[in-house]
Parts: structure tokens; C-alpha cells; sequence
């Protein structure tokens, strides 16, 4: 069952030689319960986030979390911990080759909402570039499951 959620998302980037940068976003999106044990969320980027135009959709699965972007940005982030997925991050302005390693992630998501909190390395064409985290909190939009 799919229902409207709002979303809390929090990144934050850490880079050699520069302060850590904080980003903080809240949208409305949909959250769906897949009944296999994963839930799917999904929102639109806006201008805010820099991705106007891209659908984001997460899913989030027992111990593994893919990120698809699709629009003016396509790319599939996947996160396992311990592991490290290579993707191509597709841009207007050409493709580049990221790839992400997962030090550590929890998960509390299910289809009445919860958390989820990463943290990983990136890379961009095979150097090292920072160390991320992000989370994200779902909660039931208000007066969302009451009689009409």
C-alpha cells in the first residue's frame, strides 16, 4: 500500500581541507510497503537540491539500500555495508565513474516510516573524494489515514 509521506533528509559531505558542508532538505513524497520485507520511497527533486526534474526513489531492502535517480540526473547508488558498488553518474554534461564503499548503515523503515542512516566513501574516477553520510526520516503526512 503506497501512502504520502514527509521526508527529512539530512547529507552531510566531509572533504581533505574543508569544513564539513551540510545539506538539509524536507519534501513530500510517497512511501510503499512492498510486503517482501522492503519499502520503496520515492519524491521529486526541486531546484533547491540542484536535480529539478529527477525522480529519486530509494528502496530500502534488509541489508541493502539502492538510490535511483532518473531526469535531468540518472544514476543506481547501491549500498551494502562493507562492500563497494561502481556506477556511472550520468549528467547534461557527460557521465562520470563513482564509485561508493558502505562503512556503516542502519534502517528502521518500514511502511509506517522510520529511519535510515549511511555512511560511505566516495570516489570519483577512482580517487578518493570524501566521506559522506546522509539520513532520512519518514513520517506520515498529518491527517493522512483519517476518516474523510
Amino acid at each position: 500500500m503506497e501512502k504520502n509521506v514527509i521526508i527529512s533528509i539530512q547529507g552531510k559531505q566531509s572533504y581533505p581541507q574543508c569544513p564539513p558542508e551540510v545539506i538539509e532538505l524536507v519534501t513530500e513524497g510517497k512511501l510503499e510497503d512492498r510486503g517482501d520485507g522492503g519499502v520503496t520511497l520515492s519524491y521529486q527533486e526541486s531546484e533547491v537540491t540542484g536535480l529539478e526534474g529527477t525522480l529519486t526513489t530509494i528502496r530500502v531492502e534488509p541489508r541493502r539500500v539502492t538510490l535511483v535517480r532518473a531526469g535531468s540526473v540518472n544514476s543506481q547508488m547501491v549500498f551494502e555495508e562493507g562492500r563497494r558498488h561502481q556506477f556511472l553518474y550520468q549528467t547534461p554534461y557527460g557521465a562520470l565513474s563513482v564509485g561508493i564503499h558502505t562503512r556503516r548503515m542502519r534502517s528502521s523503515l518500514d511502511g509506517a516510516g522510520g529511519d535510515v542512516t549511511i555512511y560511505y566513501a566516495l570516489e570519483i574516477e577512482h580517487g578518493q573524494a570524501g566521506r559522506n553520510m546522509f539520513h532520512i526520516q519518514v513520517r506520515e503526512r498529518a491527517g493522512e489515514g483519517l476518516p474523510q
